[in-house]
This record gives C-alpha cells, structure tokens and sequence, in this order.
C-alpha cells in the first residue's frame, strides 16, 4: 500500500529534518543511557525507571519512524508565482460570510499544520473546501461546529 503524499513547505521539511537528526542522535543515546543506568539498578521486574525508560524508547522510535515515513513521502510545495486558484503553499484571505470577518490562512500539508498560526492543512475542513477555489468564491466548509461559508478574497 503506498503511503500518502506529505506537502511541505522548505522550512517545514528542514524542521522536521532537525528533529529526526535530534531524536536519532542525541535522544536516542539519552535514552539508551536511561535504560542502560536502571538496568544497573537490579531486579527489572519491579523498576519502574526501567519500564519508564522503556516507554520511553517506544515512543522515541514511534517518532522515528513517523518522520522517517513524512520525509520519504514527502512533496516540496512549489511557489510557481500562479496564484489563480487555491492550492497547497498558498495564502488566502477570506470573508466570514456569517461575521464578515476576514482571515488569512497559508495552506499546508498536515504535517505542518498550525492553525493558531494560520497554518491550515489542505486535510482540514476549511482547507478541503478552499482547495480550488479562485477569488470571488463562495466555498462551504463542513466542520465538527457545523457549516461554515467563506467568500475568496485573495490568492498569494
């Protein structure tokens, strides 16, 4: 079964670069050093540094392998200066058209998503509804809230 894309901008990919370097590096070896210090310690069945240091490990190699995973499948977002239509890599503006609000929001893979950042993935709701559209748009998102509609103001 093949895996499924991930979008990332150039920051997004170095970032998560770095962390695979730190976590194969210098965390692992941390946590190596923690299992190897409670083994020392004596009987394994009743040391709980032991068993949380194990735990540990799962979780670090868990993550490992999860970035390993986003990096191969990864696709770098191209910006082609083509800013008809909303695409990954794009910044939108849009209009509330309950509030008449306006929000702007730059569409990303998920890996990178931050919407408290205005980093929307292109899996969210309001990202998937955004996908495609081109400015003067009306678009309705289907979220866990309820229906949400947003007008298209701009395309970057």
């Amino acid at each position: 079964m093949a895996e499924k894309p991930v979008y990332l901008t150039e920051e997004g990919k170095r970032k998560l670069e770095e962390e695979l370097k730190f976590l194969t590096t210098v965390r692992r070896r941390e946590v190596a050093e923690a299992i190897r210090s409670a083994k020392e310690e004596g009987d394994l069945s009743e040391n709980s540094a032991y068993d949380e240091a194990k735990l540990q490990q799962g979780f670090l190699e868990g993550r490992i392998q999860q970035l390993e995973g986003q990096l191969q499948n990864s696709i770098l977002i191209q910006k082609d200066g083509r800013r008809d239509k909303v695409d990954v890599g794009c910044h939108v503006t849009v209009r509330d058209v309950e509030f008449e609000e306006d929000e702007t929001y730059l569409i990303v893979g998920s890996a990178e998503s931050d919407p408290l950042k205005g980093k929307i993935s292109n899996e969210s709701p309001i990202g998937r509804a955004l996908i495609g559209a081109k400015v003067g748009d009306t678009v309705v998102a289907h979220t866990p809230g309820g229906l949400l509609s947003f007008k298209v103001i701009s395309i970057e």
